[in-house]
C-alpha cells in the first residue's frame, strides 16, 4: 500500500496548500474525511486511487448542472438534498415563519428542496397559487427571486406583509390576480424577467377546502372535470414563460367523495403531461395532521373501518420537465 500512502500524502498536501501559486480550495470537511476513510479502508491500490481521484475532482474539476448550483463532483456534500421518492417529515419546519393562519399551506421543506436542486441563485421562480407565500419565503431565504399570484386579496395582503419581514438575498413579490388569465408577460416586464427557471404549484385539491368566493378560484370548480380544465389553463399560462428544459413541481392530493376515492392527483398529473411537459418523478409525501381532521382521528378511523377505505396520510409531488 505504499502507493496509497503516496497518493494520500500528496492529496493532503494539495488540498492544504492549493495549486498554482498556493491558491486555497475549500472542500466540505465531512465529505473529505469520509473519502479519506474509504481510501484507508480500500483493499486494493486501484480502489484507493479511485477515491483519491474523487477528492481531486471535488477540489479542482467542477461538474455543474445546467439548471442548478450543485456541483456533481461534490455530490457527497449535499446530504440535505433528498433524492428518494418517499418524503416523510415528522413535523413542519418553522425556521422561516409560522403560517398557521392560512388553511391549506404546504410545508416549506417542499419548495426548499425543489429550489435547491433545480434552480440557481438569482433565478426567478413562479408560484401561481401563492397562498400564504411559503414558496416566496423559501426563495428569498435561498437567494432566489420569486413571483407569487394569489386570487384572494386578503390572503395576498397578509402574506405580502409576512414576506417583507423575511431576511434573505432574494426578491419576492405577490400579485392579486387570477392565474388563469393574468398577463404574466406584463409581470415579467415589470420585474425585468426574461424567463422563469422553475414553477412550483400547490393548487386546491378541488373543493376539499374553499379558499374564496371567486368563481375563478379552483376550489369553486363545479366538478372534477371543470377543475382539471381550470388547472390546465393555469399551466398553459405559465408554460410559455418557463425556460425550455426547466422544471415544474406540483403538489396535490386525492379526495374522497360519496364512498369513492377520486384520484385527483393522477388526473392532474395527466392534465399537465398533455401540455408540453414530461413526467420526471412522482414523490409521495406523508402528512400526519390536517386541520380538517384535527381532534377527530378516532372518528375517521371508525369511518374508514365502516366504509371500507383508508384514511388519507399522503399527497403527491409531481416533478415535470418542459419539453
Amino acid at each position: 500500500m505504499d502507493t496509497v500512502r503516496k497518493v494520500t500524502g500528496s492529496l493532503r498536501s494539495t488540498v492544504g496548500n492549493g495549486i498554482d501559486g498556493g491558491e486555497s480550495v475549500t472542500v466540505n470537511a465531512d465529505a473529505f474525511y469520509q473519502i479519506i476513510d474509504k481510501i484507508e479502508r480500500s483493499r486494493t491500490t486501484e480502489r484507493a486511487i479511485h477515491y483519491a481521484d474523487e477528492i481531486y475532482r471535488m477540489a479542482f474539476r467542477p461538474r455543474k448542472l445546467p439548471y442548478s448550483d450543485m456541483d456533481l463532483s461534490r455530490w457527497r456534500e449535499y446530504g440535505d438534498v433528498i433524492t428518494d421518492s418517499l418524503w416523510i417529515f415528522k413535523e413542519r419546519d418553522y425556521s422561516g415563519s409560522k403560517l398557521g393562519w392560512y388553511w391549506g399551506n404546504f410545508v416549506p421543506q417542499i419548495p426548499r428542496q425543489m429550489m435547491m436542486r433545480y434552480t440557481k441563485r438569482n433565478e426567478w421562480v413562479i408560484d401561481p397559487f401563492s397562498g400564504s407565500g411559503t414558496t416566496l419565503i423559501e426563495a428569498k431565504k435561498l437567494g432566489r427571486n420569486a413571483i407569487g399570484i394569489e386570487i384572494n386579496p386578503e390572503v395576498s395582503r397578509r402574506s405580502s406583509e409576512i414576506i417583507r419581514k423575511i431576511r434573505g438575498d432574494g426578491l419576492a413579490r405577490i400579485y392579486t390576480e387570477n392565474s388563469m388569465t393574468v398577463d404574466i408577460k406584463h409581470l415579467m416586464d415589470e420585474n425585468g424577467i426574461d424567463r422563469f427557471s422553475m414553477a412550483i404549484l400547490h393548487p386546491p385539491y378541488h373543493d376539499i377546502i374553499k379558499f374564496s368566493d371567486d368563481p375563478g378560484d379552483l376550489s369553486n370548480a363545479r366538478s372534477v372535470d371543470d377543475f382539471l380544465v381550470m388547472l390546465s389553463r393555469v399551466v398553459k399560462n405559465i408554460a410559455d414563460h418557463l425556460e425550455d428544459g426547466r422544471f415544474m413541481a406540483m403538489v396535490i392530493g386525492d379526495k374522497y367523495r360519496k364512498g369513492e376515492w377520486i384520484p385527483l392527483g393522477f388526473y392532474a398529473m395527466q392534465a399537465v403531461m398533455n401540455i408540453s411537459f414530461r413526467l420526471k418523478s412522482t414523490i409521495v409525501k406523508n402528512f400526519e395532521f390536517t386541520r380538517g381532521k384535527a381532534g377527530s382521528e378516532a372518528l375517521w378511523r371508525y369511518r374508514a373501518l365502516s366504509g371500507g377505505f383508508y384514511v388519507f396520510k399522503h399527497e403527491y409531488i409531481f416533478l415535470f420537465q418542459k419539453t
